[in-house]
């Protein structure tokens, strides 16, 4: 098998377990159910991924790797500190909507009963995020005199919670109220209690 037909069946697996991740709200996702999804045995599976967990790695990491790009790209692009933040948390907004499978991961719901690692390394994640919107917050204040209500850290906690219980909802009505639904009515509220005047 040649490192192309390899890769591709690694990504089947990978969009085939998002997608019943998606599909099957709640519920727990076997290896022989993902394996039947796949087409595959599930010894074939294991030929791809070591363990269960390392497919649930490997979707955290196309997670992490899509945001954060996407937030580098934006940091360089947008100079206005305020529109950073509103555009780094509408972002991680609209990908979670586009990708329900993941918001499931995000929140930890699909990740009960598996490793602790990959719990640890979706706080990693969020912490990562706060870290990023903290280091915007400083930027803002060093370049434009943007100030802040309370101290960066606990303003780009406040933000990250309000975008963190969107994705929440989401994972709990199944999908149904969208993470992104009243976001722009609600995010000048959210920028009126975070920023000073």
């Amino acid at each position: 098998m040649s490192e192309n037909e390899k890769l591709s069946r690694r990504e089947q697996i990978l969009q085939a377990l998002a997608q019943m991740l998606e599909v099957n709200p709640g519920q727990r996702i076997t290896t022989a159910a993902l394996a039947k999804q796949v087409g595959v045995s599930e010894a074939a599976l294991y030929r791809h991924f070591p363990s269960k967990a390392r497919m649930f790695e490997g979707l955290i990491g196309f997670i992490e790797e899509t945001i954060f790009s996407r937030v580098t790209a934006i940091t360089q692009v947008e100079s206005d500190g305020i529109k950073q933040c509103e555009q780094v948390l509408t972002l991680l907004l609209a990908f979670v909507e586009r990708n329900p499978g993941m918001a499931r991961i995000l929140t930890g719901d699909a990740l009960a009963g598996e490793t602790d690692r990959l719990r640890q390394r979706i706080n990693q994640f969020f912490e990562r995020l706060e870290t990023q919107l903290k280091q915007i917050l400083r930027e803002a204040e060093a370049k434009e005199g943007l100030r802040t209500e309370t101290t960066a850290g606990a303003s780009a906690n406040l933000m990250l919670a309000a975008a963190e219980g969107r994705i929440r909802q989401f994972v709990r009505t199944e999908f149904r109220k969208k993470p992104t639904e009243q976001w722009t009515d609600q995010w000048p509220r959210i920028a009126n209690g975070v920023f000073r005047d």
